[in-house]
């Protein structure tokens, strides 16, 4: 019975049954995405704790199949835009690990050369358009990339990333509106991590499926279980097929967990530790890729390889985070205005 309906799952997603939705390679590569960005988040913890980060801090631990997943199906022009929960993100994009954690220190060898943190770190080479600490404000701005694609003419598609908590922002439906109007290529990413600063979604949300929040404006959505990059990245093709053939935007509702706080400040109280670890032993990402990748015939000294050379990278980043120069006091005055050539 179980074997009769993964076959019929199969066929609707375009696939024989005996096709795996990843290649051996592709699904070593969301491996070893997965865990850079699961390493890198929580050196950037330690670091915190220890001082050596200031400001807001919030990390992306348990949420890390989505943003791995969506970024295989991009092509070069795509555009990424999310909002504070970023380094994932990031690194996902192609942002060198290095260049992310500087920032976090407020080091001159950061994305944005130590004055932005967090919060605040943009690569128009990597097609990344930031963290943003407004919430929601992301949204609209992402519409915006969209609508530039598509007065060139581009057959560009832009990922625009937030939260369950942002999803009832009016800017939101605003965009919504917009979108399906002018048939942009947005696919609109609602990574439900089932809280926001420290409230459930059921609290805060009368819709209790938000893949249908765009129904109204005729915008396609479906839920997909974010905690498998497989299931990510099946969903993922069908949105981004979508928006390329003019289609208009589409709506994805990430069902997914984030293990820590919602920064590095929150104790989390409004929730079990019984609850965070039942997760962790379920519906881990990184374990069930893992699992997968073992059943495939990978082996254990393959999966160690990779995990020795993301602890490389960290360490390198956390090292050159802290070896790197501050900002000099000159560069209050940089980056505040551009003035076109006339």
């Amino acid at each position: 019975m179980a074997q009769a309906a993964e076959t019929a799952g199969a066929k609707r997603r375009g696939r024989t049954a005996k096709e795996p939705a990843l290649s051996r390679d592709q699904l070593l590569r969301a491996y070893r995405d997965m865990l850079l960005i699961r390493r890198f988040e929580e050196k950037a913890g330690q670091l915190y704790g220890m001082g050596l980060i200031g400001g807001f801090c919030h990390l992306y631990i348990g949420q890390e199949a989505v943003v791995v997943g969506m970024q295989m199906c991009l092509e070069p022009g795509d555009q990424v835009i999310t909002s504070y929960r970023d380094h994932g993100h990031m690194l996902a994009t192609g942002m060198e690990a290095r260049g992310v954690m500087a920032e976090l220190t407020g080091r001159i060898g950061g994305y944005s050369k130590g004055k932005g943190g967090s919060m605040h770190m943009f690569s128009r080479e990597k097609g990344f358009y930031g963290g943003h600490g407004i919430v929601g404000a992301q949204v609209s701005l992402g519409t915006g990339l969209a609508f530039a694609n598509h007065y060139r003419d581009a057959k560009n598609v832009t990922l625009t990333y937030f939260g369950e908590g942002a999803s009832n922002q009016g800017q939101v439906y605003e965009s919504f509106n917009l979108a399906a109007l002018m048939k942009l290529p947005c696919i609109y990413i609602i990574e439900n991590n089932k809280y926001g600063m420290g409230t459930s979604v059921e609290r805060a949300s009368a819709s209790r499926d938000l893949s249908k929040n765009g129904a109204a404006w005729g915008i396609p959505g479906e839920q997909v279980n974010g905690m498998d990059v497989v299931a990510v990245k099946e969903a993922g093709e069908r949105a981004v097929a979508h928006c390329r053939a003019g289609n208009g935007p589409y709506l994805l509702e990430m069902k997914t967990y984030r293990y820590r706080g919602h920064s590095m400040s929150d104790p989390a109280k409004y929730r079990t530790r019984e609850e965070v670890q039942k997760m962790r032993e379920q519906s881990d990402p990184i374990e069930t890729a893992r699992k997968l990748l073992l059943d495939q015939g990978a082996a254990e000294a393959e999966l160690k390889a990779i995990d020795d050379e993301v602890k490389g990278i960290v360490q390198d980043a956390a090292d050159f985070s802290q070896s790197s120069p501050e900002p000099d006091e000159a560069e209050l005055w940089t980056d505040i205005l551009i003035e076109e050539a006339r």
